[in-house]
């Protein structure tokens, strides 16, 4: 094809064949073109569309990959997956994201004109460019949104996969905790031989059905997530929904188990106790037969009584006798054993053996009857007479012996012969009859004998088995991997002291026990003799709580697991952890047993003090598990000494200074505290309820008061209510009205105050002497007219007021503390005579006895209370107020001044503070210069001018407290007159 040429010579020529708009400016038209630019674009563009290429094969690949990936079948796989998946996927993102960025910047480039110049007019290839650029970008958005279509699908299986490896994970562990449920219930084939076993059986069940509860939580938990996946839609329903029915069956199937279990030990409990009721009244019966005499029925009297005691126990038989067999078998049939059935036919047997003997002895005693009744037939003077005449004739009284004997010795012969071989089924079901044969009662200790040393053999070798299969298997180097970290070297605190008890009881206890095997009545003398070495039971209870704890955080470890397969426990190591606990509480029931059967043996004494040292014990370790429980107290508990009593009581407060507040409320509500006695303080705590299992859930006991023993009185009755009584502090500056729960308790504390404050009084009298013997060598003498030593008045003074004060305790039963220490002389304080121990009693009103006025501080005390105490004056206190009525013992202010007007008298100046201490004989004051520290002797007609009208800060006239009474009222306490100094105690305060 030849196409024409033609030949320009000019631009003109040009434009008349190519319009100038098609024209770049250097060729004279008006079309902008730049070539660099078209370049530059055109590179871009086939750049871009590369890319756009290239990105959406690779999402395709990538999709493929997604789509053909395998799903794993375990949780880590699963989430690998998930976790790789989704790093490619945001790759992906992160390309298709740079290429919308470059093609944006390329229509950018391509517009730029337009952007600069609105009326610029793009050329056609401008604008072609803009029309691939602009299909290649909604090629991208379409690639990219295919993509996040595929993904979301893809992601939500994969999490669904995941949520179904974490369900079929957790469903195994689920499955197999309830099958090891089933087994463990598996294993309840006993239904018991006895009521205690049966209990005991109940108890374990009860505890593995408390174990499984938390396992059926998580199955139904899990049922009910698997339920949540099937309604979301689940890809796996045909996986998830078997599971879930699998769970709930097995649910179910254990529930059912459960309640059939423990209905066939209800069963099982009931029929044994239909057994030992049967047994408890045939031995009765037997003892009834054994235990009447045969001079008994000697009487008609006698006779008739004892037929009436037969009758009246036969009559006890509806609600004892076991029914027919026949209805047993039909009733429990379920539950019978071979053994059940055999103990079943044995105890009708023996129920029918005891009523051939009753209906025996019943006919025996209506023919004695009978016999008694031949002499009145006859008519005779006074036949009545003869009939009631306790002592029978001879020939009647032969008679009766020839038809009573042989039933009797038989009953009695046979009532032997059964004891010896059946004590040990029977003796708990007849510890309270009474047992007049010695034969008997030897049998029966010899049995407790055995019993005590049985126990005592199965309880060392528990000991041993714990100590050597747990305690050594923890330091172990081939069981060190199966400890975790939080339970290494917790050895002490898991096991406490157990190897110190082990060895007491292994090498010395249970051999010193076999030594009285024949002579079981002397074991109280074995645990007199031990009775100090029981003390290490205290420690080993206070361990208790630590041990429990720790036990409960590491119960489930493989370690413990592992050891109880090894020594074939059926029970875990927190059951023997107890036995301690438990064969310390069982030595008082066993003491308690020989007790009953040796009232009139030789050791019999021992035994009642070994039975009331060992409950001491008990009593001691149970305060001590009280005592650790008290928080707050910055002291040191020991140096409180022994801890005798603690108790929960309602407590009113009242004070005489600075306390309105409290006294006007301690009348209407009382504060709930919790008292600790000891031998030199009172603690009041309060009382803590503890959330938690176990020991966790023990109370605890914060601190809040404690009053010193040695300024304590107490006054033991308040009107109107027979459990209240008082303790008060410091001459009744603090008064706490105590409420026991019952009288008893009140009396038992009580008792127990009133003895250390005897004791008390007992060491005050003893230092009493001590520094009368002392002060026969140290005070000045005074002029006395009869040549009277001061020190032998004073010892006379002593004697007497000893006398008075013979008792601590009150008509009212009010005592007072008198253990206060007497500091050395040249110190504030008070010398020992005989003024200074007077006592102060707060005495009930009583015919015959005059009342006192009280101080001013004790009136108001008083006042608005329902105290049942007024205080009164004895009759040695008011010969003493008549020789002298205006001065007692007590601090006093000097209003005039007393030159000294000898070498033995004391100096006294104006407004100096003075304390009279104890008067002496020929009018004569013991007097001291709180000031100056001075001691002396000082006339009374001299004191009376140098104190005016000067009041004892610790007791006023009762001129000043009641019109009228001329007597003085002392009403300091002991702990005041000595000057004692005392620790200021916060109130109790809620």
């Amino acid at each position: 094809m030849k196409l024409p040429i033609i030949m320009l010579s000019s631009l003109a020529e040009l434009n008349s064949y190519i319009d100038r708009t098609q024209l770049t400016e250097d060729l004279g038209g008006t079309l902008d073109y730049c070539h660099n630019r078209w370049l530059t674009h055109r590179t871009a563009i086939e750049n871009f569309a590369q890319m756009v290429k290239q990105t959406a094969k690779n999402l395709r690949s990538f999709g493929t990959e997604l789509a053909e990936t395998e799903l794993p079948n375990d949780v880590q796989s699963t989430s690998a997956l998930l976790t790789a998946h989704t790093e490619n996927k945001d790759k992906m993102k992160e390309d298709l994201r740079i290429a919308l960025i470059q093609g944006q910047d390329i229509l950018k480039s391509i517009r730029k004109p337009v952007f600069e110049n609105s009326e610029y007019n793009m050329n056609p290839d401008q604008l072609e460019n803009q029309t691939t650029v602009e299909r290649l970008l909604a090629q991208l958005d379409e690639t990219e949104a295919a993509f996040d279509d595929f993904w979301s699908k893809h992601q939500q299986k994969l999490e669904q996969c995941l949520q179904l490896r974490h369900f079929e994970l957790e469903f195994k562990e689920v499955k197999a905790a309830l099958d090891s449920v089933s087994e463990r219930l598996s294993h309840f084939t006993e239904v018991g031989n006895s009521c205690s076993h049966v209990e005991h059986i109940l108890k374990d069940l009860t505890s593995s059905e408390e174990k499984s509860h938390e396992i059926l939580g998580r199955a139904k938990m899990l049922i009910s997530k698997g339920d949540q996946f099937i309604q979301n839609n689940h890809y796996a329903v045909d996986s998830i929904l078997p599971k879930c029915n699998e769970l709930q069956h097995h649910c179910d199937a254990i529930a059912t188990a459960v309640n059939k279990i423990r209905a066939f030990l209800n069963q099982s409990h009931e029929l044994h106790s239909r057994l030992e009721k049967s047994m408890k009244w045939c031995d009765e019966g037997i003892f009834l037969l054994a235990s009447q005499p045969v001079d008994k029925c000697q009487s008609q009297d006698g006779a008739e009584s004892a037929l009436q005691e037969i009758e009246k126990f036969l009559e006890t038989g509806g609600d004892n006798k076991l029914m027919e067999l026949n209805y047993l078998f039909r009733e429990y049939e379920a539950i019978l054993s071979e053994e059940l059935m055999e103990h079943i036919q044995k105890v009708l047997q023996k129920q029918e053996s005891m009523e051939e003997m009753f209906q025996k002895r019943h006919v025996s005693l209506k023919k004695l009857a009978a016999k008694q009744m031949r002499p009145v037939q006859p008519v005779a003077p006074r036949p009545e007479n003869c009939l009631k005449s306790p002592c029978p004739s001879p020939g009647l009284q032969r008679d009766t012996e020839d038809s009573s004997s042989p039933d009797s010795l038989m009953v009695r012969g046979m009532y032997l012969r059964r004891i010896k071989r059946e004590i040990s089924e029977i003796h708990q079901n007849r510890g309270g009859s009474v047992m007049d044969d010695e034969e008997n009662l030897a049998v029966l200790r010899k049995h407790v004998m055995n019993e005590l040393l049985e126990t005592e053999r199965a309880y060392v070798e528990e000991l041993l088995c714990v100590l050597e299969g747990y305690a050594a298997e923890m330091d172990s180097p081939l069981m060190a991997h199966l400890i975790l970290p939080g339970l290494q070297n917790k050895k002490d605190v898991l096991f406490g002291n157990m190897e110190e008890i082990y060895h007491f009881h292994n090498r010395i206890f249970l051999r010193e026990l076999e030594n009285y095997i024949e002579y079981p009545e002397l074991v109280g003398r074995c645990f007199l003799e031990r009775m100090e070495d029981f003390q290490i039971y205290e420690k080993y209870c206070q361990n208790k709580p630590r041990s429990e704890s720790l036990w409960r955080q590491f119960s489930d470890s493989v370690f413990f697991q592992e050891c109880q397969r090894k020594l074939d426990h059926k029970l875990s190591l927190d059951s023997y952890l107890l036995k301690p606990v438990q064969r310390i509480t069982k030595y008082q029931l066993l003491l308690k047993e020989m007790l009953k059967y040796s009232k009139n043996c030789e050791g019999a004494e021992d035994l009642q003090e070994a039975l009331t040292s060992i409950l001491g014990i008990l009593k001691a370790v149970n305060d001590s598990m009280h005592q650790i429980a008290i928080t707050g107290y910055d002291g040191n508990l020991n140096e409180l000494g022994k801890l005798l009593m603690q108790g929960s009581f309602s407590v009113w407060t009242d004070h005489k200074k600075g306390h309105s507040k409290v006294k006007d409320l301690a009348r209407f509500k009382p504060m709930q505290r919790h008292l600790f006695l000891h031998e030199k303080a009172i603690l009041f705590c309060k009382k803590r309820e503890e959330n938690g299992e176990g020991y966790e859930k023990a109370p605890s006991y914060s601190f809040k008061n404690s009053l010193n023993m040695t300024a304590v009185g107490i006054t033991e009755n308040v009107k109107g209510d027979a459990k209240k009584f008082e303790i008060w502090y410091n001459a009744r500056e603090e008064v706490y009205i105590i409420q026991a729960p019952t009288a008893e308790v009140k009396a038992t504390w009580v008792n127990e105050i009133r003895k250390v404050l005897t004791s008390q009084l007992q060491a005050c009298r003893q230092a009493s002497q001590h520094r009368v013997l002392e002060h026969t060598h140290s005070l000045p003498l005074p002029a006395s007219s009869n040549n009277t030593s001061p020190s032998r008045n004073e010892a006379r003074n002593i004697r007497k007021q000893e006398e008075r004060s013979a008792g601590v305790v009150s008509p009212d039963g009010c005592v007072t503390s008198v253990a206060s220490k007497y500091p050395e002389k040249g110190k504030e304080t008070a010398s020992p005579t005989a003024k200074s121990q007077t006592l102060p009693m707060i005495l009930l009103s009583r015919p015959g006895w005059s009342k006192t006025s009280q101080s001013l501080d004790a009136s108001e005390e008083n006042d608005g209370w329902s105290s049942a105490e007024d205080p009164l004056n004895s009759s040695d206190a008011e010969e003493e107020v008549k020789v002298e009525k205006k001065l007692t013992p007590g601090k006093y202010t000097v209003v005039a001044d007393h030159d000294r007007g000898g070498p033995e008298d004391l100096v006294l100046k104006s407004g100096e503070l003075v304390q009279l201490i104890h008067e002496g004989e020929d009018g004569l004051w013991y007097v001291k210069n709180l000031t100056t520290s001075k001691e002396g002797w000082v006339p009374v007609n001299s004191l009376l001018v140098l104190l005016g009208n000067s009041k004892s800060a610790i007791s006023l006239s009762s001129s000043e407290s009641a019109a009228g009474s001329s007597t003085l009222s002392s009403s300091s306490s002991y702990s005041e007159s000595c000057n004692v100094s005392s620790i200021s105690f916060s109130d109790i305060k809620g």
